[in-house]
């Protein structure tokens, strides 16, 4: 496994302190986050999930806690739009460039509006999909938020 990536090569260029971290990813885990987490031995609460979803057609990113689901109607919210739905996963890879199970919210092919949920920046130390299955980043989540330009929302369930 490669420890290079399009999401550890913009969090160098952007200065961010990080590390890298692998683990053994199970393509038969029923909640890939939850997995992550338990495989790193971390709390489900500092490893946060990327997902693809749409807001009022348009294409958002959202990164939040493993253990926890999004509120569609909150995340639209965050957006200023009416609706939110989760993007198909055929849809999500051809956006970002990354197969699902590995979305990082760094590096992606296009860059989208993204959105990180706001009680994840009380972590001092978060984990993020490092773009590629198997492997995490870990930082402090505001680090995560300036890199990417996240806005900072109450997105959960």
């Amino acid at each position: 496994m490669s420890k290079t990536t399009r999401a550890t090569q913009m969090l160098s260029k952007a200065g961010v302190t990080f590390s890298v971290h692998a683990y053994d990813y199970d393509p038969n885990a029923e909640r890939v986050g939850l997995q992550a987490a338990e495989a790193l031995g971390e709390d489900p609460s500092r490893v946060l999930k990327t997902l693809m979803a749409e807001v009022d057609g348009k294409p958002v990113c959202c990164v939040v806690p493993s253990d926890r689901e999004v509120s569609m109607k909150k995340l639209a919210a965050a957006f200023g739009g009416k609706s939110a739905a989760m993007m198909k996963p055929a849809d999500a890879e051809r956006l970002t460039g990354y197969h699902v199970g590995g979305i990082s919210p760094f590096g992606q092919k296009k860059h989208v509006p993204t959105a990180i949920e706001e009680a994840a920046l009380a972590e001092v130390q978060v984990y993020i999909n490092g773009g590629q299955r198997g492997l995490q980043v870990r930082l402090a989540p505001r680090d995560a938020q300036a890199t990417l330009k996240a806005i900072a929302a109450p997105l959960i369930a």
